[in-house]
């Protein structure tokens, strides 16, 4: 009896060491849910107050909210309307950088509200010069394009780079101006003004030596590779009727006895089959170079042109309707919080 009495001291101490063990992880979640509970009170609290503050100025903020409005629309109704004019080009020839630069010193001049200057760039009169508020110019280009500019983008690549090249790295460092298409906005108080500077935006590009010279030549290899895809054709007509005179001058011998020699025939049949091929080869080459031509043939492609009347710009939230008001209520609520504050901290201070 006496030796078994240690191992009934040693359950009882496992069962004690157990029980604090269990009590303290309790403990432990207590606290976490006190914490988290205290958090949602203060929220709530917090809340309880912002909801009383605003209960107890209510009709302040009305009034704010009211005097705002109807000066916004006030403003509304003085403020010179503005329209926005929209184009979709198609630089060729890398000239989208140079269109770049040239819309946006376009943009410099307007915003600095030099209308001399501005007339003078885009030959037009001082008066509609004054009509123009701002240019900009931003890439067209959704994630399908971007696909299609990267395949495009390896398919120039040699088989070394091409390894080391992927999807991602190439849409990490793309740049804008390799976009298909740029959209070209015009924005000013002259509704018809932009479709009259079309013309002028196009040909400062158009006009450029160094873009000409690359449409020159351009043109002249199209030219040289169309004149040696039909001569190709043709060359390729020509074999398979000398292929079809031969087969049918092999069908006219006469057969001797019963040895019969496919062989030739055969190969005869593959030799036509591949110029079929070839046949298709070249017409498919003959598209994608009809492609090339339309699409290269101009400097700048206008996709979709400007309209004849621009569109007003009648967005709410710029709208001073709608600005001028939620500036009235910020600032009264800013004043009134400050004094809330000023007053909680005198008497924190008497106490």
């Amino acid at each position: 009896m006496a030796e078994q009495q240690p191992s009934k001291t040693n359950a009882n101490s496992e069962e004690i060491d157990l029980g604090q063990l269990f009590q303290m992880i309790g403990n432990v979640f207590n606290r976490f849910f006190r914490f988290i509970g205290n958090i949602f009170k203060g929220i709530f609290g917090a809340l309880v107050v912002f909801l009383l503050f605003i209960q107890q100025h209510f009709l302040k903020f009305v009034i704010a909210g009211i005097l705002g409005l109807a000066l916004g629309v006030y403003l509304d109704i003085k403020k010179e309307p503005v329209y926005t004019s929209s184009m979709v080009v198609e630089p060729n020839f890398n000239s989208a950088q140079q269109l770049y630069n040239n819309i946006n010193f376009y943009n410099e001049l307007a915003e600095a509200k030099d209308s001399v200057a501005l007339a003078e760039a885009l030959d037009i009169t001082v008066k509609e010069a004054k009509s123009l508020k701002k240019f900009k110019v931003d890439s067209y280009v959704d994630e399908n394009q971007k696909v299609k500019l990267f395949d495009a983008f390896v398919r120039s690549l040699d088989s070394t780079t091409k390894s080391t090249m992927d999807m991602e790295k190439y849409l990490k460092n793309f740049n804008a101006m390799d976009a298909r298409f740029h959209t070209i906005s015009v924005i000013a108080s002259n509704n018809t003004i932009a479709k009259k500077l079309q013309p002028f935006i196009i040909n400062s590009i158009s006009r450029n030596e160094y873009f000409q010279l690359q449409q020159s030549i351009n043109d002249q290899n199209l030219s040289l590779q169309d004149s040696l895809y039909k001569k190709q054709l043709m060359e390729v007509d020509s074999l398979q009727s000398l292929y079809k005179r031969i087969m049918v001058k092999e069908a006219e011998k006469p057969m001797q006895g019963t040895n019969i020699s496919l062989g030739d025939n055969g190969n005869n049949q593959n030799k036509e089959m591949a110029l079929i091929n070839k046949v298709e080869e070249l017409k498919n080459s003959l598209v994608l170079l009809n492609q090339e031509k339309a699409n290269k043939s101009g400097i700048i492609n206008v996709i979709s042109a400007f309209p004849r009347r621009g569109v007003e710009d009648n967005v709410l939230w710029k709208s001073a309707k709608f600005v001028v008001p939620i500036g009235f209520i910020g600032l009264l609520f800013l004043l009134l919080s400050a004094l809330s504050l000023n007053t909680y901290l005198k008497n924190y201070k008497k106490e």
